[in-house]
């Protein structure tokens, strides 16, 4: 670990990415990367979709919670472990927790897609529901915490998370070789930090473009200001980017991010749509917004390699959006 010393934070390095990567092997997939020729010819641009829609309990998140809960020592691991999140992030501590036989404790909005509440349930998680907002989540949490003395497993402010996202990018480099430029999501910043992480090290020269709905636009704001600016209850389509950005993911999107683009929720459901039928998988809504502001920049594209990470597939498919 480094530290920070404008926030005396410690920070992940590179080596926690490799340490990391062989903490998780036996538990996450290592995900196929597809490409469309259609979206090639949409864009302008030769895009390459790594597909953590397929990773084990459908997201990215699996890779930063099996790097926490498996790092965890036989002593602080009794007490099981504990985070709040809109969804992927609970259920893939959940899983992570039951693969290691340990207990997982979960606040999430009341307003999370059901989906996502079965799966935590399916993986042994214990849920306790508070409102949709950021302070809510904050002081239901305060609570369980101290009622069960699990390890805080935050869902992106915390080194091991980051370290474990940052596996993502390094599969990304091994398996295409550098890269132009990488897009992802960005809510509360943690693939995105270890994508900068990974990248800084392993391929400097790659762009990192984070993709963000206008109506939770607090990154893009935050990235604008030079400073962390932090809504309470944004409302978007894409619901798992409804978290600002803290101080350890700031550190890396301040540092590191070429630039942060937006998409509006008709553009990001577009995009959904053209990817389900064009390349017949399933995701999120808050997958689509890398390829809707690409959609939407042809000009920042238009000519380059473009990876582009597909974070999730949980979707409800009792609501899907273009079904209002």
């Amino acid at each position: 670990m480094t530290v920070d010393t404008a926030e005396n934070l410690y920070i992940p390095t590179y080596d926690d990415v490799l340490a990391a990567h062989e903490r998780v092997k036996p538990y996450i997939h290592r995900t196929p990367i597809l490409t469309s020729r259609l979206l090639n010819e949409l864009s302008g641009a030769e895009l390459f979709f790594k597909c953590e829609n397929l990773q084990k309990a459908g997201a990215f998140k699996v890779r930063g919670a099996s790097n926490a809960v498996f790092g965890l020592s036989e002593e602080k691991a009794k007490k099981g472990v504990a985070t709040h999140s809109s969804g992927n992030h609970a259920l893939s501590l959940s899983y992570a927790a039951g693969r290691r036989g340990i207990p997982c404790h979960v606040v999430m909005p009341r307003t999370a897609p059901q989906v996502k509440k079965d799966a935590v349930r399916g993986y042994g998680g214990i849920i306790t529901e508070c409102e949709p907002s950021t302070s809510s989540r904050e002081e239901t949490f305060a609570r369980i915490q101290a009622e069960t003395g699990a390890d805080f497993v935050h869902p992106y402010n915390d080194e091991r998370v980051i370290a474990g996202q940052g596996t993502c990018a390094k599969e990304i480099i091994e398996d295409l070789g550098p890269l132009d430029a990488i897009v992802a999501p960005i809510g509360g910043g943690g693939m995105i930090s270890g994508t900068c992480l990974t990248l800084s090290n392993i391929s400097p020269e790659t762009k990192i473009y984070a993709a963000e709905p206008e109506q939770a636009d607090d990154a893009y704001q935050s990235f604008k200001q030079g400073k962390i600016i932090a809504y309470d209850a944004p409302k978007t389509i894409a619901d798992g980017l409804l978290v600002p950005l803290k101080e350890r993911t700031w550190h890396f999107v301040s540092r590191y991010v070429t630039d942060v683009l937006t998409a509006s929720d008709e553009e990001i459901i577009e995009a959904m749509k053209l990817i389900w039928k064009r390349m017949k998988i399933v995701m999120e809504p808050s997958s689509a917004v890398p390829l809707a502001t690409i959609l939407k920049n042809r000009d920042v594209f238009a000519g380059k390699r473009v990876g582009v990470v597909i974070t999730g597939g949980n979707v409800d498919l009792d609501k899907l959006p273009w079904n209002k």
